[in-house]
């Protein structure tokens, strides 16, 4: 029996009206199945047949360099690989890119770059695991942060009104997760407005997508909500601070090391958000709680 394919990307009407930064790479736009069927043993001894996402390799080459295997499924690969390399500082603008082509024959990410990308022992730094539990950390990310400046409490505030709109809005756009359960969604909104969303089986593949959407079309942080149903861990802080994003809202809970990132950034940070209730972390200054 077929499977319909339901949708793991959202693009808000803003989203869709954006065309490519100028001197942006040529990307693929590899198509994936999303979804599969399967044949399981119910709790009565019955069978019968349930979809399960379908996760897949992609290894992506930079200039003929392996560099890392991500585990995805495969909604916006394009995106993914180039928000990895950003996230990863291996890249500040997308011009240097000649193109990223995505084959999942191959199931590789051939990177072209205009100019030299990798040092020598770039890859043998690099972790090649993308799943939950583990994203990707080069050790001189924490020096990086100390250039980070984000918008100021004035610029960038969110309301109570605004942070529930979110969450109803995230409710509605989680079709994998109806389907099949076992992945997470990252989402970008301005205000309560959702610009951006994709699902896929680790929150960083969410966040390194949604990133490469914005690096791709020169979408600023500085006035967006990054949503989240993953925790928000030190690195998951770190990419959104990266990407001047001040206000993050997760479902999950939040360690130690991403309040105290946050707290040292002034950022944001909302925990345990589901339905109308919420924690606010970090960064009360810039939360209207009573509006």
């Amino acid at each position: 029996m077929g499977i319909r394919n339901p949708d793991a990307l959202v693009l808000g009407p803003h989203a869709r009206a954006l065309s490519p930064v100028k001197n942006a790479p040529n990307l693929s736009r590899a198509a994936a199945e999303l979804l599969r069927e399967i044949e399981v043993v119910d709790e009565r001894g019955g069978k019968r047949h349930i979809r399960v996402p379908n996760e897949r390799p992609l290894t992506v080459l930079v200039d003929d360099r392996e560099l890392v295997t991500l585990m995805t499924l495969g909604a916006a690969p394009e995106w993914l690989v180039l928000g990895y390399l950003r996230n990863q500082r291996l890249l500040n603008s997308v011009d240097t890119l000649e193109s990223i082509a995505v084959d999942w024959q191959t199931h590789t990410a051939l990177v072209k770059s205009r100019q030299e990308l990798l040092a020598p022992d770039t890859a043998s730094r690099a972790s090649a695991a993308s799943g939950c539990a583990l994203g990707t950390v080069f050790g001189d990310l924490m020096t990086q942060m100390q250039g980070i400046v984000l918008p100021p409490i004035a610029v960038a505030r969110i309301s109570r009104s605004v942070l529930l709109n979110v969450l109803a809005s995230m409710r509605v756009h989680d079709d994998i997760h109806r389907a099949a359960g076992s992945v997470h969604s990252c989402a970008l909104f301005q205000a309560a407005e959702l610009w951006a969303g994709v699902e896929d089986v680790s929150r960083h593949n969410g966040v390194d997508t949604i990133t490469g959407w914005m690096a791709l079309h020169g979408v600023s942080g500085a006035d967006k909500i990054l949503f989240t149903t993953g925790r928000l861990t030190g690195e998951m802080v770190m990419k959104a601070a990266f990407n001047g994003i001040p206000i993050l809202v997760t479902r999950n809970g939040v360690t130690a090391m991403g309040c105290d990132l946050a707290l040292r950034l002034g950022m944001t940070v909302f925990g345990r958000a589901a339905n109308r209730r919420y924690a606010c972390y970090t960064g009360a200054q810039r939360f209207d709680s009573d509006s």
